[in-house]
């Protein structure tokens, strides 16, 4: 693993020398971002030697790196899942192969469910903690002492300050912000009625097929996460409506501006 790990980011850095000192996981339909990098390095998956492909609808499946908001940053383009088949240390490749090129923190974002009411279809939300439901964990096996222990700490995943950073960005730039617990669960389907149920009583704010593996990987190798969910869709049971992947993609495009604004925000503010 080790190996692979340095082959890949030996390969982004002869392609693009500078090190990045902030990596961006840009989730369904919030690839846009991007796209404001400059002078990038655009790098498809399928060229950096063992990482795997993205094959969902809105993951564009490329690295970008450059300059945004002043900063050095390296930014995904699509992000893998565990429903594609591919295991969790697959999924979580990248974060590795980011922590070799020098990034600090990481910023993780997705378009979630949200389950408790006081969330709304547009809300950003930043995630203060997190419930495992993917029935895995990308730390199994072997581990790689090279950038963490054994047995990591989770309290904090989610780093405290740059939550507070956030919510101060949100207040100057007048966006509407809530906090929250992100259910990570396997997918690929839209949970049932008993199951939205039961992960409420779990305590669990807002619900998707992303991000726990990479932030759980991110803390393990002693990086700073900063986890932002998009709502593109209530997940009440009572009140439960069929959905499908084309009006996450709508709600992604339809916030799209706001988002980019915050995080913009937020790198400026780092």
């Amino acid at each position: 693993m080790i190996e692979k790990i340095m082959a890949a980011a030996s390969y982004i850095q002869e392609k693009h020398p500078q090190a990045p000192r902030i990596g961006l996981i840009l989730g369904s339909g919030l690839g846009d971002l991007a796209e404001e990098i400059e002078n990038p390095t655009v790098i498809p998956y399928d060229r950096i030697p063992a990482f795997p492909v993205s094959t969902v609808e809105g993951h564009k499946g490329q690295l970008v790196l450059g300059r945004l908001m002043g900063k050095e940053v390296v930014a995904m383009q699509g992000r893998f899942h565990y429903y594609e088949g591919y295991d969790l240390k697959t999924v979580t490749f990248p974060v590795r192969v980011m922590k070799e090129l020098g990034v600090e923190i990481l910023l993780v974002t997705n378009a979630c469910g949200g389950m408790n009411p006081k969330l709304y279809p547009g809300v950003l939300m930043l995630i203060k903690d997190h419930i495992n439901m993917i029935g895995s964990n990308p730390l199994i096996g072997e581990n790689l002492d090279k950038y963490g222990p054994r047995f990591p700490d989770m309290s904090r995943a989610y780093d405290p300050e740059l939550i507070e950073l956030a919510e101060g960005v949100a207040r100057e730039i007048d966006v509407d912000v809530k906090k929250g617990v992100y259910v990570g669960i396997s997918g690929p389907y839209y949970y049932s009625r008993a199951e939205l149920k039961m992960l409420r009583i779990l305590g669990g704010d807002a619900l998707g097929m992303s991000t726990v593996p990479e932030t759980i990987v991110a803390a393990h190798s002693g990086m700073r996460v900063l986890g932002i969910s998009l709502v593109t869709d209530m997940a009440i049971p009572d009140t439960l409506e069929p959905i499908d992947h084309a009006i996450v993609m709508a709600q992604a495009e339809a916030s799209k501006p706001r988002f980019i604004r915050f995080v913009k925000g937020i790198l400026e503010a780092i």
